[in-house]
């Protein structure tokens, strides 16, 4: 199986001139994770949600040339889906740019975790382990529901996870991602008046937990 079979083709790319606030409104508005740039079709780097949390009043003037970051995982059609997967697991990435050969570094796509775990369901090919038990994260980043969201967004920028479950007396109850943050501007706000009791996570969590 290749990379090709399973990435989403022609993605929503942004060029190196727009405005970088109206990228953080893509973002937000069609609940991307992140945004590839080009010059033309040539891939220059990418905007992640994480990126644009760095927006303040200072930089909220700059273009997207100026705050994207070169991809650390780029993908080519014809690899082999496999080892597509183990570069994005060895660069902690959760997606990565197709581009056509690195020659030309044409953007034909973008390949996703989701998309691979998609994939595979959709041929139903087995896991190699059958238990959540067995994959998952044990040392998990939380944060309470009273937490202002500047702690919140420390730990974000810190861990680089794009969520946080949110706990009350010890229970989850939600979890708070950067989505949200974005969407309310909040953490910018915060982080810029240094009030700290300004917004608590209660306020803005969008989402529950799946249990």
């Amino acid at each position: 199986m290749k990379v090709g079979d399973l990435m989403t083709p022609n993605p929503v790319a942004v060029p190196v001139d727009m405005a970088i606030t109206r990228v953080r409104s893509i973002l937000r508005d069609e609940d991307f994770r992140c945004v590839p740039v080009v010059n033309g079709e040539h891939l220059e780097g990418l905007i992640t949600r994480g990126d644009v949390l760095h927006i303040s009043a200072t930089k909220s003037n700059i273009e997207a040339r100026g705050m994207m970051e070169k991809p650390d995982v780029i993908l080519l059609p014809e690899m082999d889906v496999y080892k597509a997967a183990d570069l994005l697991i060895k660069a902690k990435e959760i997606q990565a740019p197709v581009v056509e050969s690195t020659d030309n570094m044409k953007l034909v796509g973008i390949l996703s975790v989701y998309d691979i775990l998609a994939g595979f369901i959709e041929r139903k090919i087995p896991p190699k382990r059958e238990k959540v038990g067995e994959v998952l994260t044990e040392k998990v980043v939380v944060c309470d529901i009273k937490d202002p969201l500047s702690k919140v967004w420390n730990k974000m920028d810190e861990s680089g996870y794009s969520g946080l479950p949110v706990m009350k007396e010890g229970k989850l109850i939600g979890i708070i991602t950067r989505k949200d943050l974005i969407r309310y501007g909040h953490a910018r706000i915060v982080k810029e008046s240094g009030d700290v009791k300004a917004m608590p996570v209660e306020k803005i969590m969008q989402t529950p937990p799946i249990v």
